[in-house]
């Protein structure tokens, strides 16, 4: 977690609005800043969310806006969504933080521009996401952008050109949403390879600095495709280079002390949470329902927070709507 001093202007002024941030004396330990909360939705759930973003105690909004919505044919762009949103939160000084999904989790959820999945150049657009990545007969449940393939990634890229252009220091931040897939290597078609996705992630995650000067950028690194408790060193890698762009990072899950996220991100958070920026990390649905094992019962929303700014160092959390304390 970050003094305030090192937070950007935008992150200031929604800490004056209500971000707790304790001074010690000199008998006094540091304590960790509260996180400011947020809520988080898909943007056709936006008109939805009126009352809880009418509350106080929330900061703004993480609205998740999907390739297809933001560039409905080759190079021609729709932001009128994101323009509306941001101009009700503005209204009440609220902030937007834009999640840019290229994933799905759904067979049938194939929500990138129609040119990717058609022209030849792009190899289909997506690639398969399966039930088990070493399973002998995997189950289709899902679908990523490729960004392994050079065209796929340009494409992408001038999306993040482009939306910096009208929206950088506008917005608090933009999302590039997790670096988890789960790839069928033996069956995979597409050129999907472990070190290819990775480099290309990263790659992205350059362009999305070097075009968002003011705003933002965090990737959701969570887990890497063939890797597990750094063996690759994929995440030393990425928070590495993280901190030496000055980007942000975060995650899809804030779940305290869960066994895959301490083999993966969450030892890297806590190691370079004062280096980094500005951490974000959602809280979602499927997250509500895991127990904590102090008590065997979900955990709750003083657990979530204890654990994401004690131990991660998150700047601000992104709720689902469906959280008990709202």
């Amino acid at each position: 977690m970050k003094t305030l001093q090192q937070l950007s202007p935008l992150l200031l002024t929604l800490c004056a609005l209500g971000c707790s941030t304790p001074q010690p004396t000199p008998s006094q330990p540091t304590s960790a800043p509260v996180p400011l909360d947020f809520i988080y939705a898909t943007a056709d759930e936006f008109d939805a969310l009126a009352p809880l973003l009418a509350r106080s105690d929330i900061a703004g909004a993480e609205i998740i806006y999907v390739w297809r919505d933001l560039e409905p044919e080759r190079g021609v762009y729709d932001f009128s969504a994101v323009r509306a949103h941001l101009a009700v939160l503005e209204a009440s000084d609220k902030a937007l933080v834009i999640q840019i999904q290229d994933r799905f989790f759904s067979p049938t959820a194939r929500r990138v521009p129609d040119y990717l999945l058609n022209a030849p150049a792009y190899g289909g657009g997506l690639a398969p996401q399966v039930d088990d990545a070493e399973s002998d007969t995997p189950e289709i449940v899902g679908w990523v952008a490729m960004h392994w393939n050079p065209a796929v990634r340009q494409r992408y890229q001038a999306l993040l050109t482009a939306l910096a252009a009208e929206f950088d220091g506008r917005v608090l931040a933009v999302v590039l949403p997790e670096t988890a897939a789960e790839i069928h290597v033996l069956t995979d078609t597409t050129g999907f390879t472990c070190d290819g996705y990775f480099e290309a992630e990263l790659e992205n995650y350059r362009v999305a600095n070097e075009a968002f000067q003011q705003s933002h950028v965090l990737l959701f690194a969570n887990f890497w495709p063939c890797e597990w408790d750094n063996d690759h060193h994929y995440m030393q890698r990425t928070f590495e280079y993280a901190v030496a762009q000055g980007g942000g990072l975060g995650g899809p899950d804030i779940v305290p002390w869960r066994e895959a996220q301490m083999k993966n991100s969450y030892p890297f958070l806590h190691a370079k949470k004062d280096a980094l920026p500005f951490i974000g990390m959602s809280i979602q649905e499927p997250t509500l329902e895991y127990l904590d094992p102090e008590t065997g019962a979900p955990f709750t929303r003083e657990a979530f927070v204890r654990f994401a700014s004690k131990y991660l160092g998150v700047d601000a959390i992104f709720w689902s709507k469906d959280a008990p304390w709202l």
